[in-house]
């Protein structure tokens, strides 16, 4: 039991009703968490005000300066002061928070800066003349005059200058200005057709670019695509997927990547709800899913997703900084994302990644010495079609020890008759009975056989398994397990989902269910644990594989030791078969745990290697 503390008065608590000041400083909170936080509320501003070129400085990783310039429709001088007033905005009018088709509406942003910082706004309006007003630590000045041709400058000095206690949790200026280039870039890939231009004038203000992208042209794939080789990288966009798919109201856009071209951390996942950058755990989870079986739990997927909907079918009013959606039939959301992706994924066939063949180039490239290298230039086409033919096999010569030269000789030439153009060739050779060596139109490519085959394997396995079913084992008895109420519902909600796994579970009363039947597969399953991971995952990612994860792990043991082992010697006939399973199977590209099963090498990289270029 509490003990009184005698220093605390007895008498009643008084309600008081707290200053404009104070509640901006705590609306700040919310809102403006460190300097990307307002750079994240300016632009999207600027972006509502239909800007098309936004340019964004800061200093000390946005600690003393901020400063957004904008071509967008401007303020009118009379509005300057109200637009410094909490909830007030031109986004909305109050009477549908739903239908919402902005990046703001809650009109926190600008009065939540000027409290904690020193504000000074300066817009043109058409027809209008340039306006300014300043705001410092929540005291407004009087509306002037200002020159200005169009569009605002918003200008924001010593961020949090007027709640000192919030500049200790600030990371380095390093750190925060590697947060503001993140935001402009998730912002950037948002509005394809929008320049963006960012700079650091640290020091003494001249300043360099730190992020330029120039509108991009076309139409919205186009352009997306453009958006994405500046900001992702040029590998990404030969290595992503488009992604193209609609369903009861959601349409899917954007490019995924392959599995090949996977990553060690989330960093290259960018979601976007109507145009929104979004981090939800519901489309993570979902994208997770689309990648569940190509691969391992390290790895993560690389995509930029669009997903766009009508405003009344999601709620982004959810958080202060909008940063999290509710979907009105989440299923559907999550469902899409799976099937767009998995459809994407299967269309790619046996293809992987280009990164792949870049980083075996790599790692083949010979240490650079400091003497010159002498290449002779290379023969015309004429002089080496000759060459070649002066040393087939039908008129080699010979020789004996003093130099007398017999008669040509009539050699049997065993090189096979050119085959058809196959994508992944045909079959030379093979070296250290697992790697198979196949001569392509283009170039050569080598195939792990080993990986290949597994992956063919699992492939037809998991076909054999959605054409019949999982076989489910019934228990003699059934195992009860005892849960939180809340628990029992998530689970029982998945019931009809599981089930198709082979794991039957019904309600036993109470907060209880009953497991009456396992996955056959699996053998003995403890049935708690299973239920128990199940949660964890559910709490996680707001969807659970983890039965699937389970029984697909198997095929993988099964696939693994019924592929064509490492160390066996294979007949070219059978080495060109596995080739043309490759090419008629999809995901065959990458093994079970996502990595390569061939490499293929241009043969101007492999000319380039011995120096031919």
């Amino acid at each position: 039991m509490a003990v009184p503390d005698p220093n605390i008065s007895a008498a009643a608590p008084v309600i008081r009703q707290l200053d404009e000041a104070a509640i901006n400083r705590i609306a700040a909170g919310e809102v403006v968490e460190r300097p990307a936080s307002a750079v994240k509320e300016l632009v999207e501003n600027a972006i509502d005000a239909g800007a098309r070129r936004i340019t964004v400085e800061y200093a000390d990783g946005g600690k003393t300066l901020i400063r957004v310039t904008d071509d967008g429709c401007g303020i009118a001088p009379h509005d300057l002061s109200l637009a410094l007033s909490r909830h007030a905005t031109s986004k909305i009018d109050g009477s549908d928070l739903l239908n919402i088709h902005t990046f703001g509406f809650r009109g926190e942003a600008l009065p939540s800066l000027g409290a904690v910082g020193r504000l000074h706004i300066a817009s043109r309006a058409k027809g209008e003349a340039g306006a300014e007003i300043t705001v410092n630590g929540g005291v407004e000045s009087t509306v002037k005059p200002a020159a200005l041709n169009g569009g605002t400058v918003v200008t924001l000095r010593d961020l949090f200058f007027a709640t000192p206690a919030r500049l200790k949790f600030l990371r380095t200026d390093r750190a925060e200005a590697q947060a503001i280039g993140d935001v402009i870039k998730r912002l950037a890939m948002a509005e394809p057709f929008v320049q963006f231009t960012l700079r650091d004038v640290s020091g003494d203000g001249t300043g360099r670019d730190v992020f330029r992208v120039g509108a991009e042209q076309g139409d919205l794939f186009d352009a997306l695509h453009g958006r994405l080789s500046q900001v992702l990288g040029k590998e990404f966009a030969e290595n992503a997927l488009p992604i193209d798919a609609e369903r009861e109201g959601l349409h899917l856009t954007g490019f995924a990547a392959l599995p090949t071209y996977s990553r060690g951390s989330a960093v290259t996942q960018y979601l976007f709800v109507n145009g929104r950058p979004v981090r939800d755990k519901l489309l993570v989870g979902a994208l997770r899913g689309a990648y569940f079986d190509f691969l391992s739990r390290d790895r993560h997927p690389a995509a930029a997703l669009f997903l766009d909907c009508d405003p009344t079918l999601v709620d982004v009013n959810v958080h202060p900084a909008k940063s999290e959606v509710r979907f009105r039939d989440p299923g559907l959301a999550r469902g899409l994302i799976v099937s767009a992706l998995r459809h994407a994924l299967a269309n790619a066939g046996h293809r992987a990644s280009t990164t792949v063949a870049n980083a075996t180039l790599g790692a083949m490239q010979p240490e650079q010495s400091g003497a010159r290298v002498y290449q002779m230039d290379r023969p015309s086409l004429g002089a080496r079609t000759a060459a070649y033919a002066a040393q087939a096999p039908g008129f080699a010569e010979t020789a004996d020890p003093f130099g007398r030269v017999d008669r040509p000789v009539e050699m049997v030439d065993e090189t096979p008759d050119r085959a058809p153009d196959y994508p992944l060739g045909t079959a030379r050779g093979q070296v250290h009975e697992n790697y198979i060596i196949a001569q392509t139109a283009t170039g050569m490519v080598i195939v792990d056989q080993h990986a290949a085959h597994e992956r063919l394997v699992y492939e037809k396995l998991k076909r054999q398994m959605a054409e019949t079913g999982v076989a489910a084992q019934a228990l003699l008895i059934p195992e009860i397990v005892e849960l939180s109420a809340s628990d029992c519902a998530r689970l029982l909600d998945l019931a009809e989902e599981l089930s198709r796994f082979g794991l039957g579970i019904e309600a036993f009363g109470g907060s209880a269910i009953a497991v009456r039947e396992t996955p056959a597969i699996l053998g003995t399953v403890n049935a708690r644990a299973m239920l128990l991971d199940i949660l964890d995952e559910l709490a996680d990612q707001n969807s659970s594989n983890l039965v699937q994860a389970k029984i697909e792990a198997i095929l993988n043991r099964v696939a693994c030791h019924g592929s064509i082992r490492s160390g066996r010697w294979m007949r070219a006939e059978e080495m060109n078969a596995l080739l043309r399973e490759m090419e008629a199977t999809p995901h065959s590209g990458q093994c079970n745990h996502g990595r390569p099963t061939y490499v293929e090498l241009k043969l101007a990289d492999i000319e380039r290697l011995f120096g031919r270029t």
